[in-house]
C-alpha cells in the first residue's frame, strides 16, 4: 500500500478569458505514466468542473505529482479549488495506486506566465508573448520567443522577436510558456476585477470551488 502527503499552491489566475468551449477534448499531451495519472483523474475533476493544464512527475525515490488544473468556468483557481482537487484527485490515485511506496501530491494553479499545453491555451492568450522549447530543433533552432498568433490541432503560429512568422509543430513542442510582461500582467488584473465584479453582483461566494461540498 502506498502512501502520499499533499501541499497546494495558488499563484494567482492566467487571463482568465472565457473558455473554449468547443474544445471539449483538448487535453494536455502526456505520456507514459503521466498520461495514467491524467486519465485516471480527469474524468472526477471535469465532473467538478475543473480542466488539467498538466501532470508532471519530479523525483523518483519519493516521487512528486504535480497536478495543474484550470477552473472550467475561467474565473480563477484559489486556495479552495486546489483543496477540492487535491481531495479528489488524492482519492482516486489512492485507489489506481500508480506508485508503490511513499509519494507526494502537489496542486497549484497555473499563475500569469503559465505553461501552454492545449489548444485553447493557445487561443486564449494570442495576442501575448511566448516561449517554446523544441524537442528537436526547428529549422535550425530548439527556442523559439514571440508573440502568439494562433493554434489548431497540429501547429502553434509565432511572431518572432525579428519579424518572421514560424508554425511550430505541436508534436515536437517539448514546453511552452508565457513570458511575464506588463501587457500580460495588466490583462490579467483586468480580468480578475471583472470576475470579482461579477460576484459581488450576483452574491457568489467568491472563490469557492464549483461543485464544493460543504461538511
Amino acid at each position: 500500500m502506498s502512501g502520499r502527503t499533499s501541499s497546494l499552491h495558488s499563484q494567482g489566475g492566467g487571463l482568465n478569458g472565457p473558455p473554449f468551449l468547443f474544445l471539449e477534448d483538448d487535453l494536455p499531451q502526456n505520456e507514459g505514466l503521466e498520461a495514467r495519472i491524467a486519465a485516471a483523474i480527469q474524468p472526477t475533476l471535469s465532473a467538478m468542473g475543473y480542466e488539467i493544464v498538466r501532470v508532471l512527475i519530479q523525483g523518483k525515490q519519493t516521487p512528486t505529482v504535480q497536478i495543474m488544473a484550470d477552473r472550467a468556468d475561467g474565473r480563477p483557481v484559489g486556495v479552495a479549488d486546489c483543496e477540492a482537487i487535491s481531495h479528489a484527485a488524492g482519492a482516486v490515485l489512492d485507489v489506481d495506486d500508480p506508485f508503490t511506496g511513499e509519494w507526494n501530491l502537489e496542486v497549484s494553479s497555473p499563475g500569469i506566465d503559465r505553461p501552454l499545453t492545449r489548444t485553447k491555451d493557445w487561443l486564449r492568450f494570442a495576442g501575448h508573448v511566448a516561449t517554446a522549447e523544441m524537442s528537436i530543433p526547428f529549422e535550425g533552432r530548439r527556442r523559439f520567443r514571440g508573440i502568439i498568433l494562433g493554434a489548431d490541432e497540429a501547429v502553434v503560429r509565432l511572431r518572432l522577436e525579428e519579424g518572421a512568422e514560424v508554425a511550430l509543430p505541436r508534436t515536437d513542442i517539448r514546453r511552452a510558456k508565457l513570458v511575464l510582461t506588463d501587457a500580460l500582467i495588466a490583462a490579467t488584473a483586468a480580468e480578475a476585477s471583472r470576475f470579482q465584479e461579477a460576484e459581488d453582483d450576483s452574491g457568489e461566494e467568491p472563490g469557492r470551488p464549483p461543485h464544493a461540498r460543504r461538511n
